[in-house]
């Protein structure tokens, strides 16, 4: 039994009249710890993918379990906690709060999940993540990079058993692209699930499984193409 399992899951939508099928039949079932990327072009429903096993979006059919909780047929009240105390989301747009430092942005995400202390393990997160020094700035007096070290940050401080990434690197210089991917590398070297969604190929070279979608299903999974390398010999 994996930590993350669907089963014969499909999501369709209802646009102009029409029907557009998303994911279609889709069977995955993920273990605790594994590095895994989702490989696919876009409108290849890699999103949709990310955002049902992240319960913020539900299949039109099959059934999704997420660390032996049945998602199907939930409450409002049991996803919200669910998303509270199981998956954290690393997105493309980063989604911090402008008004806030961004200690305060990582805080956000500590009291959310009702641990105390909050402002005590933001600051000690961002410190790990090499923004020690940058706790009282506001997301407009951040880079690129380090905006979405503060989104890493927040995700990391609620110690959830799962990590989804939206192209985390999508926004990024190679640089600090790489900077981001070492992060996450480290999570699932603790044991957490790292669930990264991506385009680019040559991410996908770091995981421990590549997941390939192609028009909504799953056209390859398997370790990468030629063996799976080190961080430093991506390049793109």
């Amino acid at each position: 039994m994996g930590l993350i399992e669907l089963s014969d899951v499909s999501r369709r939508y209802e646009v102009g009249g029409s029907t557009v099928t998303a994911l279609e039949d889709i069977d995955l079932t993920i273990g605790g710890g594994e590095f895994a990327v989702v490989l696919g072009p876009s409108g290849s429903g890699k999103t949709t993918l990310l955002n049902m096993i992240g319960a913020l979006d539900a299949p039109s059919s099959g059934e999704i379990t997420i660390n032996g909780e049945r998602l199907s047929g939930a409450s409002r009240a049991d996803l919200s906690r669910f998303r509270r105390e199981t998956v954290s989301f690393v997105f493309q747009t980063f989604n911090l709060f402008p008004g806030l430092t961004a200690v305060e942005n990582v805080q956000f995400g500590v009291d959310a999940t009702g641990k105390r202390d909050g402002h005590r393990i933001a600051a000690q997160v961002l410190a790990r993540v090499g923004l020690g020094d940058r706790l009282d700035h506001f997301p407009s007096q951040l880079s690129g990079g380090e905006q979405q070290r503060v989104a890493i940050a927040r995700a990391l401080a609620t110690g959830n058993p799962v990590m989804l990434a939206d192209e985390p690197t999508g926004e990024l210089d190679f640089t600090t692209g790489i900077q981001i991917l070492e992060l996450l590398h480290e999570q699932a070297h603790a044991g957490i699930t790292v669930l990264i969604v991506t385009h680019n190929r040559e991410i996908a070279r770091i995981a421990d499984r590549v997941i390939e979608l192609s028009s909504g299903r799953v056209a390859g999974d398997g370790p990468p193409a030629g063996g799976q390398v080190p961080i430093a010999e991506l390049r793109w």
